[in-house]
Protein backbone atom coordinates (compact mmCIF):
# COMPACT_ATOMS: atom_id res chain seq x y z
CA UNK A 1 0.00 0.00 0.00
CA UNK A 2 1.14 3.45 -0.56
CA UNK A 3 0.41 6.72 0.93
CA UNK A 4 1.63 10.52 -1.25
CA UNK A 5 4.30 11.70 2.00
CA UNK A 6 2.35 15.21 1.58
CA UNK A 7 -1.41 14.27 1.62
CA UNK A 8 -1.81 11.16 3.29
CA UNK A 9 -5.14 10.74 3.73
CA UNK A 10 -7.29 11.19 7.38
CA UNK A 11 -10.20 8.90 6.19
CA UNK A 12 -10.74 5.56 7.81
CA UNK A 13 -12.73 2.41 6.01
CA UNK A 14 -12.48 0.97 3.00
CA UNK A 15 -10.73 3.69 0.66
CA UNK A 16 -9.28 5.39 2.93
CA UNK A 17 -5.59 6.27 2.89
CA UNK A 18 -4.82 4.07 -0.39
CA UNK A 19 -4.65 6.19 -3.49
CA UNK A 20 -2.32 5.19 -6.42
CA UNK A 21 1.05 6.69 -6.52
CA UNK A 22 0.06 8.97 -9.62
CA UNK A 23 -2.00 11.33 -7.66
CA UNK A 24 -4.09 11.01 -11.25
CA UNK A 25 -7.46 12.99 -11.62
CA UNK A 26 -9.32 14.59 -8.50
CA UNK A 27 -11.21 11.65 -6.59
CA UNK A 28 -14.41 10.84 -7.75
CA UNK A 29 -17.04 10.51 -5.71
CA UNK A 30 -19.41 7.59 -6.66
CA UNK A 31 -23.36 8.67 -7.23
CA UNK A 32 -25.75 9.14 -4.51
CA UNK A 33 -26.94 5.82 -4.78
CA UNK A 34 -24.22 4.53 -4.99
CA UNK A 35 -23.40 0.63 -3.01
CA UNK A 36 -19.45 1.80 -1.53
CA UNK A 37 -18.64 4.60 -0.11
CA UNK A 38 -18.82 5.53 3.92
CA UNK A 39 -22.76 4.69 3.86
CA UNK A 40 -22.26 0.84 3.24
CA UNK A 41 -22.92 -1.95 4.61
CA UNK A 42 -19.54 -3.80 4.30
CA UNK A 43 -18.06 0.02 5.17
CA UNK A 44 -19.46 -0.55 8.70
CA UNK A 45 -18.05 -4.24 9.00
CA UNK A 46 -14.66 -3.49 7.53
CA UNK A 47 -13.36 -2.27 11.09
CA UNK A 48 -15.70 -4.85 13.18
CA UNK A 49 -12.98 -7.40 14.91
CA UNK A 50 -15.46 -10.21 13.88
CA UNK A 51 -14.56 -9.29 10.34
CA UNK A 52 -11.18 -11.03 11.01
CA UNK A 53 -12.90 -14.46 11.86
CA UNK A 54 -15.26 -14.32 9.14
CA UNK A 55 -12.43 -13.47 6.90
CA UNK A 56 -10.44 -16.46 7.70
CA UNK A 57 -13.38 -18.68 7.18
CA UNK A 58 -14.41 -17.49 3.65
CA UNK A 59 -10.80 -18.11 2.96
CA UNK A 60 -11.05 -21.95 3.59
CA UNK A 61 -14.91 -21.76 1.66
CA UNK A 62 -12.55 -20.29 -0.96
CA UNK A 63 -10.03 -22.95 -1.22
CA UNK A 64 -12.12 -25.63 -0.88
CA UNK A 65 -13.45 -25.15 -4.53
CA UNK A 66 -11.50 -27.22 -6.63
CA UNK A 67 -10.57 -24.59 -9.57
CA UNK A 68 -9.55 -22.07 -6.52
CA UNK A 69 -7.56 -24.68 -4.42
CA UNK A 70 -5.36 -25.30 -7.53
CA UNK A 71 -5.07 -21.86 -8.39
CA UNK A 72 -3.39 -21.18 -4.68
CA UNK A 73 -1.40 -24.42 -4.23
CA UNK A 74 0.18 -23.52 -7.97
CA UNK A 75 0.33 -19.80 -8.10
CA UNK A 76 0.08 -18.26 -4.39
CA UNK A 77 3.04 -17.07 -1.92
CA UNK A 78 -0.04 -17.46 1.07
CA UNK A 79 1.82 -20.14 2.84
CA UNK A 80 5.36 -18.41 2.84
CA UNK A 81 4.26 -14.64 3.30
CA UNK A 82 0.70 -15.14 4.26
CA UNK A 83 0.77 -11.60 6.37
CA UNK A 84 1.89 -9.94 2.56
CA UNK A 85 -1.19 -11.82 1.08
CA UNK A 86 -3.39 -10.23 3.92
CA UNK A 87 -1.85 -6.98 3.46
CA UNK A 88 -2.37 -6.66 -0.27
CA UNK A 89 -6.17 -8.34 0.34
CA UNK A 90 -7.31 -5.64 2.72
CA UNK A 91 -6.02 -2.83 0.45
CA UNK A 92 -7.74 -4.40 -2.68
CA UNK A 93 -11.02 -3.90 -0.57
CA UNK A 94 -10.38 -0.78 0.32
CA UNK A 95 -9.54 0.62 -2.79
CA UNK A 96 -13.22 -1.60 -4.18
CA UNK A 97 -15.78 -0.53 -1.48
CA UNK A 98 -14.25 2.72 -0.76
CA UNK A 99 -16.19 6.18 -2.26
CA UNK A 100 -13.51 6.97 -4.84
CA UNK A 101 -14.78 5.74 -8.37
CA UNK A 102 -11.43 6.03 -10.39
CA UNK A 103 -9.52 4.52 -7.81
CA UNK A 104 -12.12 1.60 -8.12
CA UNK A 105 -11.87 1.22 -11.91
CA UNK A 106 -8.57 1.04 -11.34
CA UNK A 107 -7.91 -1.33 -9.01
CA UNK A 108 -10.63 -3.71 -11.14
CA UNK A 109 -8.25 -2.94 -14.20
CA UNK A 110 -5.28 -4.36 -11.66
CA UNK A 111 -7.07 -7.48 -10.51
CA UNK A 112 -8.46 -8.09 -13.56
CA UNK A 113 -4.90 -8.50 -14.78
CA UNK A 114 -3.64 -10.69 -12.00
CA UNK A 115 -6.52 -13.00 -12.46
CA UNK A 116 -5.59 -13.79 -16.05
CA UNK A 117 -2.68 -14.66 -15.35
CA UNK A 118 -3.59 -17.36 -13.47
CA UNK A 119 -4.60 -20.57 -15.05
CA UNK A 120 -3.51 -23.92 -15.78
CA UNK A 121 -4.19 -27.64 -14.87
CA UNK A 122 -3.50 -29.09 -11.29
CA UNK A 123 -1.96 -32.45 -10.13
CA UNK A 124 -4.72 -34.50 -11.71
CA UNK A 125 -4.47 -32.07 -14.79
CA UNK A 126 -8.16 -30.68 -14.42
CA UNK A 127 -8.01 -27.35 -15.75
CA UNK A 128 -8.54 -23.64 -13.77
CA UNK A 129 -8.47 -20.30 -14.87
CA UNK A 130 -9.53 -17.16 -12.18
CA UNK A 131 -10.68 -15.58 -15.11
CA UNK A 132 -13.67 -18.04 -14.98
CA UNK A 133 -16.67 -16.05 -13.90
CA UNK A 134 -18.37 -18.90 -11.89
CA UNK A 135 -15.35 -18.90 -9.64
CA UNK A 136 -14.89 -15.41 -9.23
CA UNK A 137 -18.44 -15.35 -8.50
CA UNK A 138 -18.17 -18.16 -5.57
CA UNK A 139 -14.83 -15.95 -3.85
CA UNK A 140 -17.66 -12.97 -3.62
CA UNK A 141 -20.42 -15.53 -1.98
CA UNK A 142 -17.90 -16.61 0.73
CA UNK A 143 -17.49 -12.88 1.75
CA UNK A 144 -21.10 -12.50 1.85
CA UNK A 145 -22.33 -15.72 3.34
CA UNK A 146 -19.26 -15.20 6.04
CA UNK A 147 -20.06 -11.65 6.84
CA UNK A 148 -23.20 -13.01 7.60
CA UNK A 149 -22.48 -15.99 9.44
CA UNK A 150 -20.32 -13.78 11.80
CA UNK A 151 -23.25 -11.68 12.90
CA UNK A 152 -25.23 -14.85 13.42
CA UNK A 153 -22.57 -16.62 15.70
CA UNK A 154 -22.16 -13.62 17.69
CA UNK A 155 -25.84 -13.17 18.61
CA UNK A 156 -26.43 -10.16 16.67
CA UNK A 157 -28.08 -11.85 13.21
CA UNK A 158 -28.60 -9.14 10.29
CA UNK A 159 -32.52 -8.71 9.32
CA UNK A 160 -34.00 -8.77 6.02
CA UNK A 161 -33.48 -5.63 4.69
CA UNK A 162 -29.95 -5.28 6.08
CA UNK A 163 -28.95 -8.16 4.67
CA UNK A 164 -30.32 -7.62 1.29
CA UNK A 165 -28.45 -4.32 1.28
CA UNK A 166 -25.19 -6.48 1.78
CA UNK A 167 -25.80 -8.99 -0.77
CA UNK A 168 -26.53 -5.48 -3.62
CA UNK A 169 -23.18 -4.39 -2.60
CA UNK A 170 -21.90 -7.68 -2.89
CA UNK A 171 -23.65 -8.18 -6.08
CA UNK A 172 -22.09 -4.57 -7.18
CA UNK A 173 -18.50 -5.27 -6.17
CA UNK A 174 -18.24 -8.74 -8.74
CA UNK A 175 -19.80 -6.12 -11.27
CA UNK A 176 -17.20 -3.67 -10.78
CA UNK A 177 -14.98 -6.21 -11.98
CA UNK A 178 -17.00 -6.61 -15.15
CA UNK A 179 -19.80 -9.53 -14.15
CA UNK A 180 -21.85 -7.85 -16.07
CA UNK A 181 -24.05 -11.16 -16.72
CA UNK A 182 -25.04 -11.11 -12.71
CA UNK A 183 -23.33 -14.88 -12.15
CA UNK A 184 -24.53 -14.50 -8.57
CA UNK A 185 -28.19 -14.95 -8.07
CA UNK A 186 -30.36 -12.24 -8.47
CA UNK A 187 -32.17 -12.45 -5.49
CA UNK A 188 -31.26 -13.61 -1.89
CA UNK A 189 -33.91 -16.41 -1.74
CA UNK A 190 -32.02 -17.58 -4.57
CA UNK A 191 -28.49 -16.97 -3.39
CA UNK A 192 -28.96 -19.27 -0.46
CA UNK A 193 -29.90 -22.29 -2.25
CA UNK A 194 -27.11 -21.27 -4.78
CA UNK A 195 -24.88 -21.61 -1.92
CA UNK A 196 -26.75 -25.15 -0.41
CA UNK A 197 -25.48 -26.62 -3.62
CA UNK A 198 -22.38 -25.68 -3.41
CA UNK A 199 -21.69 -26.92 -0.13
CA UNK A 200 -23.06 -29.92 -0.79
CA UNK A 201 -22.08 -30.58 -4.60
CA UNK A 202 -18.91 -28.80 -5.95
CA UNK A 203 -16.47 -27.99 -2.46
CA UNK A 204 -13.82 -30.48 -1.63
CA UNK A 205 -11.03 -31.37 1.34
CA UNK A 206 -8.35 -30.04 -0.99
CA UNK A 207 -4.95 -29.64 -0.98
CA UNK A 208 -5.20 -25.58 -0.49
CA UNK A 209 -7.82 -25.94 2.28
CA UNK A 210 -5.56 -28.97 4.05
CA UNK A 211 -2.57 -26.48 3.76
CA UNK A 212 -4.43 -23.40 5.31
CA UNK A 213 -5.81 -25.51 8.31
CA UNK A 214 -3.28 -27.67 9.65
CA UNK A 215 0.74 -26.29 8.13
CA UNK A 216 -0.49 -22.59 8.10
CA UNK A 217 -2.16 -21.79 11.47
CA UNK A 218 0.17 -24.15 13.25
CA UNK A 219 3.55 -22.56 11.50
CA UNK A 220 2.60 -19.61 10.68
CA UNK A 221 5.62 -17.49 9.98
CA UNK A 222 5.98 -14.18 12.27
CA UNK A 223 4.85 -11.00 10.69
CA UNK A 224 7.83 -8.32 10.41
CA UNK A 225 6.68 -6.93 13.88
CA UNK A 226 7.97 -10.08 15.15
CA UNK A 227 10.56 -10.55 13.28
CA UNK A 228 13.81 -11.37 15.06
CA UNK A 229 11.87 -12.28 18.50
CA UNK A 230 11.36 -16.22 17.76
CA UNK A 231 10.82 -17.68 21.01
CA UNK A 232 8.32 -15.24 21.63
CA UNK A 233 6.49 -15.67 18.27
CA UNK A 234 6.50 -19.76 18.70
CA UNK A 235 4.82 -19.67 22.08
CA UNK A 236 2.06 -17.67 20.91
CA UNK A 237 1.65 -19.61 18.18
CA UNK A 238 1.91 -22.66 19.71
CA UNK A 239 -1.24 -21.77 21.61
CA UNK A 240 -3.26 -19.27 19.16
CA UNK A 241 -2.63 -21.38 15.81
CA UNK A 242 -4.74 -24.91 16.69
CA UNK A 243 -7.38 -22.34 18.56
CA UNK A 244 -7.79 -20.65 15.61
CA UNK A 245 -8.14 -23.81 13.26
CA UNK A 246 -10.43 -25.65 15.91
CA UNK A 247 -12.60 -22.16 15.46
CA UNK A 248 -12.52 -22.22 11.80
CA UNK A 249 -13.17 -25.79 11.24
CA UNK A 250 -16.52 -25.76 13.59
CA UNK A 251 -17.86 -22.70 11.57
CA UNK A 252 -17.91 -24.25 8.78
CA UNK A 253 -21.28 -25.87 7.52
CA UNK A 254 -22.03 -28.99 8.51
CA UNK A 255 -22.58 -31.09 5.73
CA UNK A 256 -19.24 -29.55 4.11
CA UNK A 257 -17.34 -31.11 7.46
CA UNK A 258 -18.83 -34.64 7.46
CA UNK A 259 -18.04 -34.62 3.40
CA UNK A 260 -14.67 -33.18 4.03
CA UNK A 261 -14.03 -35.76 7.11
CA UNK A 262 -12.81 -31.99 8.94
CA UNK A 263 -12.15 -33.95 12.62
CA UNK A 264 -15.12 -33.54 15.43
CA UNK A 265 -12.96 -31.79 18.69
CA UNK A 266 -15.34 -31.93 22.11
CA UNK A 267 -15.80 -28.35 22.47
CA UNK A 268 -15.21 -26.91 19.17
CA UNK A 269 -18.82 -25.06 18.88
CA UNK A 270 -18.40 -24.00 22.50
CA UNK A 271 -15.00 -22.56 21.40
CA UNK A 272 -16.32 -20.90 18.03
CA UNK A 273 -19.17 -19.01 19.91
CA UNK A 274 -17.12 -17.73 22.81
CA UNK A 275 -14.59 -16.57 19.81
CA UNK A 276 -17.56 -14.68 18.50
CA UNK A 277 -18.90 -13.25 21.26
CA UNK A 278 -15.53 -11.95 22.37
CA UNK A 279 -14.66 -10.08 19.05
CA UNK A 280 -18.29 -8.71 19.49
CA UNK A 281 -17.60 -7.16 23.06
CA UNK A 282 -14.28 -5.73 21.38
CA UNK A 283 -16.52 -3.42 19.23
CA UNK A 284 -17.02 -1.43 22.29
CA UNK A 285 -13.04 -1.07 22.32
CA UNK A 286 -12.26 2.64 21.44
CA UNK A 287 -12.55 2.95 17.52
CA UNK A 288 -8.94 4.20 17.24
CA UNK A 289 -8.22 0.86 18.75
CA UNK A 290 -9.48 -1.62 15.90
CA UNK A 291 -8.59 0.60 12.57
CA UNK A 292 -8.29 -1.98 9.74
CA UNK A 293 -5.66 0.14 7.93
CA UNK A 294 -4.12 0.43 11.21
CA UNK A 295 -3.27 -3.20 10.90
CA UNK A 296 -2.29 -2.72 7.66
CA UNK A 297 0.09 -0.08 8.59
CA UNK A 298 1.46 -2.83 10.61
CA UNK A 299 2.23 -5.46 8.56
CA UNK A 300 3.93 -2.81 6.21
CA UNK A 301 6.45 -2.17 9.32
CA UNK A 302 10.02 -3.75 8.66
CA UNK A 303 12.19 -4.15 11.76
CA UNK A 304 15.13 -2.88 10.46
CA UNK A 305 12.74 0.25 8.56
CA UNK A 306 13.26 4.18 8.95
CA UNK A 307 10.10 5.75 7.82
CA UNK A 308 6.97 6.49 10.44
CA UNK A 309 6.61 4.53 12.94
CA UNK A 310 9.95 2.48 13.22
CA UNK A 311 10.57 4.78 16.18
CA UNK A 312 8.09 3.35 17.95
CA UNK A 313 8.22 -0.23 16.71
CA UNK A 314 11.83 0.04 17.70
CA UNK A 315 10.76 0.42 21.07
CA UNK A 316 8.08 -1.89 21.20
CA UNK A 317 10.30 -4.74 19.83
CA UNK A 318 12.49 -4.06 22.80
CA UNK A 319 9.67 -4.17 25.51
CA UNK A 320 9.02 -7.64 23.00
CA UNK A 321 12.21 -9.05 23.48
CA UNK A 322 12.27 -8.15 27.12
CA UNK A 323 9.18 -10.57 27.46
CA UNK A 324 10.95 -13.17 25.16
CA UNK A 325 13.86 -13.35 27.52
CA UNK A 326 10.98 -14.34 30.18
CA UNK A 327 9.52 -16.66 28.25
CA UNK A 328 12.81 -18.48 27.47
CA UNK A 329 13.10 -18.72 31.66
CA UNK A 330 9.87 -20.46 32.17
CA UNK A 331 9.01 -22.50 29.29
CA UNK A 332 10.64 -25.40 27.65
CA UNK A 333 10.55 -23.43 24.07
CA UNK A 334 13.64 -23.58 22.68
CA UNK A 335 15.61 -20.66 21.08
CA UNK A 336 15.96 -20.04 17.35
CA UNK A 337 18.83 -17.92 15.79
CA UNK A 338 17.33 -14.76 14.16
CA UNK A 339 19.94 -14.64 11.21
CA UNK A 340 20.96 -11.00 12.15
CA UNK A 341 23.49 -9.27 13.07
CA UNK A 342 27.30 -8.63 12.73
CA UNK A 343 28.94 -10.36 10.07
CA UNK A 344 25.00 -12.32 9.14
CA UNK A 345 25.17 -9.75 5.88
CA UNK A 346 25.87 -12.58 3.80
CA UNK A 347 23.13 -15.30 3.47
CA UNK A 348 24.05 -18.74 1.71
CA UNK A 349 22.64 -20.53 -1.17
CA UNK A 350 20.25 -22.46 0.32
CA UNK A 351 19.18 -19.77 2.72
CA UNK A 352 18.62 -17.05 -0.19
CA UNK A 353 16.53 -19.92 -1.82
CA UNK A 354 14.12 -20.53 0.89
CA UNK A 355 14.18 -16.63 2.10
CA UNK A 356 13.65 -14.98 -1.73
CA UNK A 357 13.14 -17.34 -4.61
CA UNK A 358 10.99 -20.13 -2.94
CA UNK A 359 8.36 -17.50 -3.39
CA UNK A 360 5.74 -20.34 -3.29
CA UNK A 361 6.81 -22.80 -0.55
CA UNK A 362 6.94 -26.06 -2.01
CA UNK A 363 10.89 -26.26 -2.13
CA UNK A 364 10.92 -25.62 -5.68
CA UNK A 365 12.22 -22.31 -8.03
CA UNK A 366 9.70 -22.36 -10.62
CA UNK A 367 7.43 -19.90 -12.68
CA UNK A 368 5.51 -19.41 -10.25
CA UNK A 369 7.96 -18.15 -7.95
CA UNK A 370 9.02 -15.15 -10.29
CA UNK A 371 5.64 -14.17 -11.04
CA UNK A 372 4.83 -14.01 -7.25
CA UNK A 373 7.62 -11.24 -7.30
CA UNK A 374 6.51 -9.58 -10.38
CA UNK A 375 3.14 -9.68 -8.81
CA UNK A 376 4.04 -8.21 -5.50
CA UNK A 377 6.36 -5.14 -7.16
CA UNK A 378 3.12 -4.45 -9.30
CA UNK A 379 1.17 -4.06 -6.53
CA UNK A 380 3.14 -1.92 -4.70
CA UNK A 381 4.61 0.17 -7.18
CA UNK A 382 0.95 0.29 -8.80
CA UNK A 383 2.56 -0.42 -12.25
CA UNK A 384 -0.14 0.07 -15.04
CA UNK A 385 -0.01 -1.25 -18.29
CA UNK A 386 2.32 -1.83 -20.38
CA UNK A 387 4.90 -0.95 -17.56
CA UNK A 388 2.87 -3.91 -15.34
CA UNK A 389 3.67 -6.42 -18.54
CA UNK A 390 7.21 -5.44 -19.33
CA UNK A 391 7.51 -6.24 -15.61
CA UNK A 392 6.10 -9.84 -15.93
CA UNK A 393 7.88 -10.51 -19.19
CA UNK A 394 11.35 -9.60 -17.83
CA UNK A 395 10.95 -11.87 -14.82
CA UNK A 396 9.16 -14.52 -17.56
CA UNK A 397 12.52 -14.03 -19.48
CA UNK A 398 14.60 -14.41 -16.44
CA UNK A 399 13.12 -17.48 -15.47
CA UNK A 400 13.80 -18.75 -18.78
CA UNK A 401 17.68 -17.99 -18.17
CA UNK A 402 17.41 -19.73 -14.69
CA UNK A 403 16.12 -22.98 -16.34
CA UNK A 404 18.84 -23.28 -18.87
CA UNK A 405 21.02 -23.16 -16.49
CA UNK A 406 19.87 -24.62 -13.39
CA UNK A 407 17.68 -27.78 -14.01
CA UNK A 408 19.74 -30.16 -14.47
CA UNK A 409 17.36 -33.18 -13.98
CA UNK A 410 14.99 -31.58 -17.42
CA UNK A 411 11.91 -31.81 -14.61
CA UNK A 412 10.70 -28.06 -15.64
CA UNK A 413 12.08 -26.71 -12.24
CA UNK A 414 14.83 -25.90 -10.05
CA UNK A 415 15.26 -27.92 -6.51
CA UNK A 416 17.04 -26.48 -4.05
CA UNK A 417 19.66 -28.92 -4.50
CA UNK A 418 20.06 -27.90 -7.89
CA UNK A 419 20.26 -24.39 -6.86
CA UNK A 420 22.61 -24.77 -4.07
CA UNK A 421 24.99 -27.31 -6.30
CA UNK A 422 25.60 -24.76 -8.75
CA UNK A 423 25.32 -21.57 -7.10
CA UNK A 424 26.04 -19.49 -9.59
CA UNK A 425 25.94 -15.81 -10.25
CA UNK A 426 22.27 -15.08 -11.25
CA UNK A 427 23.32 -11.26 -12.89
CA UNK A 428 22.65 -12.35 -16.33
CA UNK A 429 21.05 -10.53 -18.78
CA UNK A 430 17.82 -11.10 -18.38
CA UNK A 431 18.00 -10.26 -14.40
CA UNK A 432 19.44 -6.79 -15.64
CA UNK A 433 16.55 -6.48 -17.76
CA UNK A 434 14.47 -7.06 -14.65
CA UNK A 435 16.44 -4.12 -12.58
CA UNK A 436 16.12 -1.83 -15.95
CA UNK A 437 12.50 -2.02 -16.35
CA UNK A 438 11.96 -1.17 -12.41
CA UNK A 439 14.07 2.06 -13.17
CA UNK A 440 12.06 2.59 -16.28
CA UNK A 441 8.84 2.45 -14.14
CA UNK A 442 10.09 4.73 -11.40
CA UNK A 443 12.17 7.18 -13.95
CA UNK A 444 8.60 9.02 -14.64
CA UNK A 445 10.45 12.01 -16.44
CA UNK A 446 12.54 9.58 -18.91
CA UNK A 447 15.80 11.81 -17.62
CA UNK A 448 17.91 8.88 -16.74
CA UNK A 449 17.69 9.73 -12.97
CA UNK A 450 15.47 9.05 -10.43
CA UNK A 451 15.21 12.24 -8.56
CA UNK A 452 13.92 12.84 -5.06
CA UNK A 453 10.35 12.50 -6.10
CA UNK A 454 10.52 9.54 -7.94
CA UNK A 455 12.59 7.97 -5.37
CA UNK A 456 10.36 8.86 -2.64
CA UNK A 457 7.85 6.91 -5.34
CA UNK A 458 9.50 3.74 -5.29
CA UNK A 459 10.97 3.32 -1.94
CA UNK A 460 9.00 5.33 0.83
CA UNK A 461 5.08 3.79 -1.12
CA UNK A 462 6.38 0.98 -2.61
CA UNK A 463 9.50 -0.30 0.09
CA UNK A 464 8.36 1.41 3.14
CA UNK A 465 12.35 3.44 3.11
CA UNK A 466 13.23 6.89 3.58
CA UNK A 467 14.13 9.49 1.22
CA UNK A 468 17.33 10.41 3.11
CA UNK A 469 19.66 8.31 1.54
CA UNK A 470 18.92 9.09 -2.30
CA UNK A 471 21.38 11.85 -2.25
CA UNK A 472 19.90 14.07 -4.65
CA UNK A 473 19.88 11.41 -7.84
CA UNK A 474 20.12 7.77 -8.10
CA UNK A 475 21.43 6.79 -10.88
CA UNK A 476 20.37 3.98 -14.02
CA UNK A 477 23.85 2.06 -12.92
CA UNK A 478 23.68 2.33 -8.83
CA UNK A 479 19.75 1.59 -9.06
CA UNK A 480 20.92 -1.28 -11.66
CA UNK A 481 23.84 -2.38 -9.17
CA UNK A 482 21.84 -2.51 -6.04
CA UNK A 483 19.06 -4.56 -7.25
CA UNK A 484 21.33 -6.72 -8.46
CA UNK A 485 23.78 -7.43 -5.30
CA UNK A 486 20.42 -8.36 -3.52
CA UNK A 487 19.68 -10.54 -5.94
CA UNK A 488 22.79 -12.53 -7.00
CA UNK A 489 25.06 -11.26 -4.40
CA UNK A 490 22.80 -12.80 -1.97
CA UNK A 491 23.05 -10.14 0.58
CA UNK A 492 20.49 -9.17 2.53
CA UNK A 493 19.32 -5.62 1.31
CA UNK A 494 17.09 -2.97 3.73
CA UNK A 495 14.90 -2.02 0.89
CA UNK A 496 14.23 -5.28 -0.98
CA UNK A 497 13.91 -8.17 2.16
CA UNK A 498 10.79 -6.31 3.38
CA UNK A 499 9.78 -6.84 -0.25
CA UNK A 500 10.60 -10.03 -1.36
CA UNK A 501 11.47 -12.20 1.96
CA UNK A 502 9.58 -10.99 4.52
CA UNK A 503 6.27 -12.79 5.78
Amino acid sequence: MKHADSSRSTRTGPGAGVPYGDPGPEPTEPPADSLFGPGSQFHRFFNDPRWALAVVRATVLEAAHPQIGAALVDNSSFVVHPWRRLRNTLVSLQRMFGADEHTRQREAARLNRLHARLSGTDARNQPYDAMDPEVRAWVVATLFESSVTMCRLSGQPLDQNTMERLYAEFQAFLAALGDQAGHLPPTLPEFWQYYDRMVAEELQNTEALRIILYRLFEHLPAPPLFAGLPTLWATGRALAGPVIGTITVASLPEVFRRRAGLPEVPGAQTLMQSAYMAARLARALPDNWLQTENVVGLLQLSPDGDGPGAERLAALRGRMKQAGALIRLVTPVPAQEDGTGGTENRRGAREFFTDVLDQTGDGYLDWPDLAAMARELCSRLDLDEPEETRLYDAFAAWWRELQAALDADGDGRVSEEEYAAAAPSLAGPALIRVAETLFDATDTDGSQFIDAEEYRALFRRGFGRSVADAEGRYSRSAFVRDFLSFMSGRRRSTPYDPLLSDA
